[in-house]
Parts: C-alpha cells; sequence; structure tokens
C-alpha cells in the first residue's frame, strides 16, 4: 500500500515536470520553433481548429519558421490568427506558405520572459509540493493498518522524490533561462 501511495505521487510529481517542459516549450526564444505555435488556433468555417491540423510547419534556417497550408484557402485565417496571438511576429505569405521571421530578442523582452519562465517554474514546484502534501496525507491514513516506522520511512522517501523533482525544475529552468539569455 506504502509502495502504491508513494509510486502514484511520484507519477503526479512527473506530470509537473513534464507540463512545465511543455509550457516552456511554448515561450518564444531568439530561436524558431515549431512548438510555440501549439497554442494557436485558426477560425476554419467557423470552428476554432489547432493549427498543427491546418499545416505543416518547418525551420529552414534558425530564425525562420515555414508554415504550409495543407488548403491554400486557410492562408488569410492562419495569418489573422498568427497575428491576433501575442507572440510578437509578422507573417508574410507568397500564396503558398506562410514566412514568420523571429527577430531577436530585446534585453527588455528577454528579462520579461526569464520573469515569465521563472513563474512557470514556481508553479510547477508548487505543483509538487501539494502533490507531497496529499501523498502525506495518504500515508498518514494508513495508520493502524501498517507501523508508524514504516510511515515515517514513507514519509522520509516522499520528501526525497520530492526534492529530486524540485531539483529537476530547476535545471529544467536554469537550461531554459540560458536559452533566453543567448544571443
Amino acid at each position: 500500500m506504502i509502495e502504491e501511495t508513494l509510486l502514484e505521487g511520484e507519477a503526479k510529481m512527473d506530470q509537473a515536470v513534464t507540463h512545465l517542459q511543455a509550457d516552456f516549450a511554448t515561450v518564444r526564444t531568439g530561436r524558431a520553433n515549431p512548438a510555440i505555435m501549439h497554442r494557436i488556433t485558426v477560425d476554419y468555417y467557423g470552428s476554432p481548429t489547432p493549427l498543427q491540423q491546418l499545416a505543416s510547419l518547418s525551420v529552414p534556417e534558425a530564425r525562420l519558421l515555414l508554415v504550409h497550408p495543407y488548403d491554400r484557402s486557410t492562408i488569410g485565417a492562419i495569418e489573422r490568427a498568427i497575428l491576433a496571438s501575442e507572440l510578437g511576429l509578422n507573417p508574410s505569405n507568397d500564396g503558398t506558405v506562410i514566412r514568420l521571421a523571429f527577430p531577436p530578442l530585446t534585453e527588455e523582452r528577454r528579462r520579461e520572459l526569464i520573469r515569465l519562465v521563472r513563474h512557470m517554474a514556481e508553479e510547477a514546484r508548487v505543483a509538487a509540493r501539494n502533490v507531497r502534501r496529499h501523498t502525506k496525507v495518504a500515508l498518514e491514513s494508513l495508520e493502524g493498518q501498517v507501523s508508524d516506522d514504516d510511515i515515517r520511512r514513507a514519509e522520509k522517501e516522499l520528501q526525497d522524490i520530492t526534492d529530486r523533482h524540485v531539483a529537476r525544475i530547476d535545471e529544467v529552468l536554469a537550461r531554459k533561462e540560458a536559452e533566453l539569455l543567448e544571443v
């Protein structure tokens, strides 16, 4: 029972780290990255549709992203959706593809993005700590079914698991900050 509870808690903490990495992928850096387009939805014949379902994305150069619509008639709607997103990109099209040039980030914008990713990392740390708290409550509810020594050992192991996940969050944050500061 204790092992199942600990494994469940660890799996939820893993999800918090994975979610953070997915969120970080959507934060724009100086380089073109197709992952930042995952949150863009296009009004396609009256229904909001994810951009990935309407076009393929490619990165031919470090600062250029190409959007190849599967249907040429959607180019206008895709351009409007990109402009409406707060990515700060100006799309240009030649009738078949949309080009998105990524301008270099200003120092002020870099600092703003670093504040944003630090906030995201803190939310992930809080999520991991919340999982620890809920798992600890679940372990304490086993009192009477297992010995107090086993519960104390499990709580210590739970703290070790939490510390490992918080360290992973810090590593992911450090990599993203270095990526944002890269000129």
